[in-house]
C-alpha cells in the first residue's frame, strides 16, 4: 500500500452568522449544555449505560507541536460500536411518550407491561449507512418494539449483519443513501410505521431534533470529564448530514461560552454537501448528486439536514474536505499509538479527524492553512472517535499496512 498522500484538502473558511432569529434561538437553547442534562439523565436510566472514555493523547500532541489533544472513544457505547444509540434511544422514547400523551417517559415507564400493551406493537423504520440503523434496531428491541432498516447500495456485509443481530429486519437497497432515506419515508407512510431519521426536511423536524438532543449526552460527558481543565481551543467534528456535528458544536460552545473556541467540520471530498452549502452562501442547501465513493460510509450523505445547517451556520468557523487516505491515516495512528497514549480502535468515519489533524500539523504545504486555523503550540484540540471497527474486514486491511513507524518516518521526511 502506498504511503497516504493527505495533501488533497479543500478548506472553506466561514464566519459564524450572528443574531439568529427566534426560531433558531429556540433550537440553540434545546441543545444547550443546560438542556443536555435531561438526555443524560434518560440515558443513565438505560441498561448498560456508562460514560465512554475521554483520552488525552500526550505523545501525539508532542509530536504534532500542540499543547493538548483529547479524544472521546465511542466504540463501546451500549455495545453498538458507535455513538448513534444515544440519538436513536432518545428519539424512540420521545415517539412513544408522545403517543402516551406525555413529555418524556423513563425506560422503566416505557417498558412497563401495562404501558407496553397500551402502545401495541409498533414498527420503527429508518435508512442508514450502518451505525444509525444499528442504534434504532437496538433501541427498538430494548423498548419492546420492531425495527425495519434500509441500507444503501454497497453497504458492508458486517454492518448489515450487526443490525440483524439486534433483531431488526434489514436489507440493502440498490439506491444511494439519500434515495434510501426517501424510500424509508415512503414505507413509513404506506405501512403506518414510525420514521426515525437523523436528517430533517420541511415537515419532518421533531424526530431529528430528538436525535440531536440524544447526542448531547456525549457532549455533556466530555465537559464533565474535562472538569476544571482549560477547555479546548479547537474542535474538529466529522459530518454526514450534519446532525451530530450541530449537536456537538451547540452543546460544547454553550458549556464553554466564555472561551474562544474554533469549530471545524470535516467531510469526505466525495460527500461534501455542507462545504458546498457554506461555499455557495446563497441561503440554499446544496447536495451531492449520484453515488458517493468513499470508505467513510457513515459520512456518505449527499443532502444536508435542514435543522443541522441552521445550527451549524451560527457555530462553525470552517469546513475541510479530504480523501479516504486521511481517514486511513487516522485509523493507523490511533491503532498504533506513540509511547503511553491509549490504543483506540476507530473506524473510517471515527478516525478521519485524527488523520486530518496529523496531516495539517505535519505537511509542509499546509503551513498557511495551519495559520488560518490558528493551530500552534498553544492549541488544545478536541476530537471524537464516533465509531469502532464497524467494517472489521476493511479495518484490518487499513490498520495493518503500512507499518506505522515507516509511515511516520515518511511523513516527517515530507514535512
Amino acid at each position: 500500500m502506498a504511503t497516504p498522500d493527505c495533501s488533497a484538502f479543500e478548506y472553506c473558511s466561514f464566519v459564524p452568522e450572528p443574531c439568529p432569529d427566534a426560531r433558531t434561538k429556540t433550537l440553540l437553547q434545546s441543545l444547550s449544555y443546560e438542556a443536555a442534562a435531561r438526555p443524560l439523565l434518560f440515558h443513565q436510566g438505560l441498561p448498560g449505560y456508562r460514560s465512554t472514555p475521554l483520552y488525552e493523547l500526550r505523545a501525539l500532541a508532542r509530536e504534532l507541536g500542540l499543547a493538548r489533544i483529547w479524544i472521546k472513544d465511542e466504540s463501546a457505547r451500549f455495545g453498538c460500536n458507535a455513538f448513534k444509540a444515544l440519538g436513536a434511544s432518545y428519539a424512540l422514547a420521545g415517539c412513544l411518550s408522545r403517543r402516551l400523551g406525555e413529555d418524556l417517559c423513563s425506560y422503566g415507564t416505557l417498558t412497563d407491561e401495562h404501558i407496553r400493551r397500551s402502545l401495541g406493537d409498533l414498527t420503527f423504520v429508518t435508512a442508514t449507512d450502518g451505525n444509525h440503523g444499528r442504534g434504532v434496531a437496538w433501541a427498538a428491541s430494548l423498548l419492546g418494539h420492531k425495527a425495519r432498516v434500509l441500507l444503501p447500495k454497497g453497504s458492508a456485509r458486517a454492518r448489515l449483519d450487526n443490525i440483524r443481530r439486534e433483531g431488526a429486519h434489514a436489507v440493502v437497497t440498490d439506491l444511494n443513501y439519500d434515495d434510501t432515506v426517501r424510500l424509508a419515508a415512503q414505507m413509513a407512510e404506506q405501512n403506518g410505521w414510525i420514521l426515525v431519521q437523523d436528517t430533517s426536511w420541511p415537515g419532518y423536524e421533531t424526530v431529528p431534533m430528538d436525535i440531536m438532543r440524544g447526542y448531547t449526552t456525549l457532549a455533556r460527558e466530555i465537559v464533565l470529564q474535562l472538569g476544571t481543565l482549560t477547555p479546548p481551543s479547537h474542535i474538529f467534528l466529522q459530518a454526514g448530514v450534519g446532525s451530530f456535528a450541530a449537536a456537538m458544536a451547540v452543546c460544547l460552545l454553550s458549556a464553554w461560552s466564555g472561551t474562544t473556541i474554533r469549530v471545524f467540520i470535516v467531510e469526505p471530498a466525495a460527500a461534501d454537501c455542507l462545504c458546498r452549502t457554506a461555499r455557495a452562501a446563497d441561503g440554499a442547501l446544496h447536495s451531492v448528486p449520484g453515488p458517493m465513493d468513499s470508505m467513510m460510509a457513515g459520512l456518505c450523505c449527499g443532502e444536508p439536514s435542514l435543522q443541522a445547517w441552521e445550527l451549524l451556520r451560527h457555530t462553525v468557523h470552517g469546513f475541510l474536505t479530504c480523501a479516504d487516505d486521511a481517514a486511513a491515516l487516522g485509523m493507523r495512528l490511533l491503532a498504533h499509538p506513540l509511547d503511553a497514549d491509549a490504543a483506540i480502535v476507530s473506524g473510517e468515519s471515527g478516525a478521519v479527524t485524527t488523520g486530518v489533524l496529523y496531516a495539517l500539523m505535519h505537511d509542509a504545504d499546509k503551513k498557511t492553512l495551519r495559520k488560518a486555523l490558528h493551530l500552534d503550540a498553544s492549541s488544545r484540540v478536541l476530537l471524537i472517535s464516533t465509531e469502532g471497527n464497524t467494517d472489521p474486514e476493511n479495518y484490518e486491511r487499513v490498520v495493518g499496512l503500512p507499518d506505522i513507524s515507516c509511515l511516520r518516518q515518511e511523513l516527517v521526511r515530507r514535512r
